[in-house]
């Protein structure tokens, strides 16, 4: 659910991005850092890594301004996608209130997007939560209803991979 701080008039969102490993979760978030006007978005918190793979997370905090005179603070997260991280999925998925499933387009590579999805379901529903019913468990208190789902590399012919 949503954090407000009524004393200092912010709202702040976790959405998280979920998915196998490389398939472009950090490539949307950088994507988005590069799209924002550098006074909407503070600095972008990512290990370099040798292969290019997220150990942890990535994090990209934005400032959308205001609303009604409250600041609206977003934090964009990335998930590792490798299998042996998934406990560290679980906690960064932990009190999140949107989700973004980022998978890849290639046929070679989709058993990976359903095990990474398997693996969603299963950590939803230590979380008491229902992949099937995320928009309608919006009225209850561990909220993250909206989800949103991306194919990545679709641009690019299957040669280049």
């Amino acid at each position: 659910m949503a954090l407000i701080d009524l004393s200092k008039k912010e709202i702040h969102c976790k959405i998280v991005y979920y998915g196998p490993g490389r398939c472009g979760k950090t490539t949307n978030l950088l994507t988005v850092h590069s799209s924002m006007a550098e006074k909407a978005r503070g600095k972008m918190l990512t290990i370099e890594t040798k292969g290019d793979r997220t150990l942890f997370f990535d994090l990209l905090p934005l400032n959308l301004g205001k609303i009604r005179g409250f600041n609206i603070r977003i934090q964009l997260y990335t998930v590792p996608g490798q299998v042996m991280y998934a406990s560290t999925r679980k906690l960064v998925l932990k009190g999140a209130d949107g989700l973004v499933f980022v998978a890849d387009h290639l046929q070679v590579r989709r058993e990976r997007n359903v095990e990474s999805l398997e693996d969603l379901r299963t950590s939803l529903l230590e979380y008491g939560l229902k992949l099937e019913e995320m928009p309608k468990s919006a009225n209850r208190l561990c909220v993250m209803s909206p989800i949103s789902i991306c194919c990545m590399r679709r641009n690019k012919p299957s040669w280049m991979l």
